[in-house]
């Protein structure tokens, strides 16, 4: 719930700025949804915002927002303006997935998916970032790294496109450095995924060498403040919602769709 508030908060770069002190509660009369979806899409909508204290004023507005959704084919199962101006919970929270899901995920599809049908794994070189030199003192241990020979028994079913797409893109980014990503859970309590997705971007940001000597919690939030001072990702997650036993995956999903803006080498790549 939590990385969903922030991920909306952080797109309200608007002008004058919008302040979002509860969410389920600012909602509830469109505007800042209209507003996210400005920003999100590039198209105006708040020229159709009506600013009134009656109900049926605020579900016209949220109906506007919910219609401009639907023509861009967002998922909008089980979502209905009277549960958003109602302030529901769990409408309002799988609204905003369903936006993530569209404009954060989908652009990945839409970027890459030509991209990743041409790339093969010899356009990466094969030496391990991990690995230890013959000259390093001492060992590293690669208990904290999921094994390339052992073979999972049952692989996590992804069931959009999108979010397939973007578990290819991250397994393109960190198999190079050794670090085996499976789906968007428990692949990421170590830390290293995050790691090395930041290394494939810019690979004088991270030594994947000394994470192993880490603490999986240290490594994560090494990791999120990497990105956000250079990068300009913001940190969406704590560090315990990803080194719990359970991570929400929807929640990695979200934080890790974050770093596609930093992937325009891609295209070159593919075309290579």
């Amino acid at each position: 719930m939590q990385s969903a508030i922030r991920f909306t908060i952080s797109y309200f770069q608007s002008d004058p700025p919008v302040t979002v002190n509860d969410l389920f509660a600012d909602i509830q009369d469109g505007r800042i949804l209209m507003t996210l979806l400005e920003e999100l899409s590039g198209c105006k909508l708040l020229y159709r915002f009506r600013s009134s204290p009656h109900r049926i004023f605020r579900l016209n507005n949220i109906s506007k927002a919910l219609a401009f959704l639907d023509d861009r084919h967002v998922k909008l199962l089980g979502i209905d303006a009277s549960g958003i101006a109602d302030g529901i919970p769990a409408v309002v929270l799988n609204l905003v997935w369903n936006i993530i899901l569209y404009f954060q995920a989908g652009g990945l599809q839409r970027h890459l998916s030509s991209s990743l049908s041409s790339l093969s794994m010899s356009s990466y070189p094969s030496t391990s970032d991990l690995s230890p030199q013959p000259n390093d003192i001492g060992s590293y241990s690669c208990s904290t790294l999921p094994s390339k020979g052992r073979r999972a028994a049952r692989e996590p079913k992804y069931h959009g496109k999108a979010i397939k797409t973007l578990l290819q893109w991250v397994q393109r980014c960190t198999s190079k450095f050794g670090v085996e990503v499976r789906d968007f859970g428990k692949s990421w309590r170590s830390g290293l995924a995050f790691l090395a997705v930041i290394k494939s971007i810019n690979s004088a940001l991270v030594d994947l060498r000394e994470s192993l000597c880490r603490e999986p919690r240290e490594n994560i939030q090494l990791a999120f403040m990497i990105a956000h001072h250079s990068l300009d990702i913001p940190p969406l997650l704590e560090p315990e919602d990803v080194s719990c036993t359970s991570p929400d995956e929807q929640s990695i999903i979200t934080y890790v769709s974050m770093f596609l803006g930093h992937c325009s080498g891609i295209d070159e790549v593919s075309m290579a």
